[in-house]
């Protein structure tokens, strides 16, 4: 039997892409382990048929990267958003405007619901359609500032989460416009007092640091090999690894938190900072000591934009690596 196709390995060939001399045969890699059941992780086949995506479409195959990402959406019935998003976005820059448009249509309420969505709204300005990307960021904080204002008796966690919504949803608008060059308008001052009034916020905290520590993956082997106690403290791969930091990272900015970014440990790095106070490294307060060290050394800012270069180190592209870690 052939090898199993893991994680690790539809990274690096999402990594590789149309920068590799062969992409056709990357792509035959991924779409040959979908058909003959060798994904290591059945929960990974549809992201490696989106890398396979986004192969064909960087090489300028855009119908065959379409049926692709039609396989993904089946792929994923439970949870298909993004891949139908993926899939919508293909349609329009394939010219079948009506049928673009109906699929990101039928997924426009979650940009009410969730804040993870706004890959919606980045495949309709990726296919040209900015007015549109306009009108529905417009439309969603409509309905969510209307709706704070008729429904007084919420729970204060719906009220907490219209919160996260309303300050993502004018970020990206008020980038949007401003990406337009147009003047700002009332939405846009909004967006401009809810960043001042989180960096405000965040300025006055003691216990929320605004970047968190990552490992990369030969540190983070290198780290559970010399204090194996840490093993408990971090998932199980340097894939989950990452993905939790993304995930943190969003569920920050979704509450208000600007300024955000991660700083890069090292093994030794660690040992370092610890041996001269003869401080515990596997302890908490001393890894976040370590953090706050190296604060001074350089912080990678988050969000990157979604074209360029991961956060994490692997050389790929933003969108196509942990971008859709964070997304549901």
């Amino acid at each position: 039997m052939s090898e199993l196709l893991t994680a690790d390995r539809i990274d690096e060939i999402g990594n590789l892409g149309s920068k590799s001399p062969d992409p056709a045969s990357l792509v035959a890699e991924l779409v040959g382990a979908v058909d003959e059941g060798r994904v290591a992780d059945p929960d990974d086949i549809g992201f490696a048929l989106l890398v396979a995506v986004d192969i064909l479409e960087q090489a300028g195959d855009l119908a065959d990267a379409l049926m692709l990402a039609t396989r993904a959406v089946a792929e994923q019935p439970d949870d298909n958003a993004y891949p139908r998003a993926v899939r919508g976005g293909l349609l329009l820059r394939l010219g079948r405007t009506d049928e673009g448009m109906a699929e990101l249509t039928a997924l426009r309420p979650l940009l009410e619901t969730n804040p993870k969505s706004m890959y919606l709204i980045d495949e309709l300005v990726e296919s040209g359609h900015g007015d549109t990307a306009m009108e529905w960021l417009t439309g969603a904080l409509d309905a969510i500032l209307e709706r704070t204002r008729t429904q007084q008796h919420e729970s204060e966690d719906a009220q907490d989460e219209a919160a996260a919504m309303i300050y993502g949803l004018a970020q990206q608008r008020h980038d949007l416009r401003e990406e337009q060059g147009l003047p700002h308008d009332e939405y846009d001052n909004l967006a401009d007092r809810l960043r001042a009034a989180s960096d405000h916020a965040l300025g006055a905290l003691d216990d929320g640091p605004a970047t968190l520590l990552f490992w990369p993956q030969a540190e983070l082997t290198a780290l559970l090999l010399r204090w194996p106690a840490l093993a408990d403290s971090y998932p199980a791969t340097w894939d989950e690894h990452r993905a939790q930091i993304e995930r943190a990272l969003v569920d920050a900015s979704g509450l208000g938190g600007a300024d955000l970014g991660v700083v890069v440990g090292s093994a030794a790095g660690l040992a370092a900072f610890a041996e001269p106070t003869g401080s515990d490294p596997t302890s908490e307060e001393t890894l976040d000591e370590y953090a706050d060290s190296l604060d001074e050394a350089g912080v990678t800012a988050w969000p990157p934009g979604r074209n360029d270069t991961c956060w994490c180190g692997s050389g790929a592209k933003y969108k196509k690596c942990c971008l859709p870690r964070s997304r549901g």
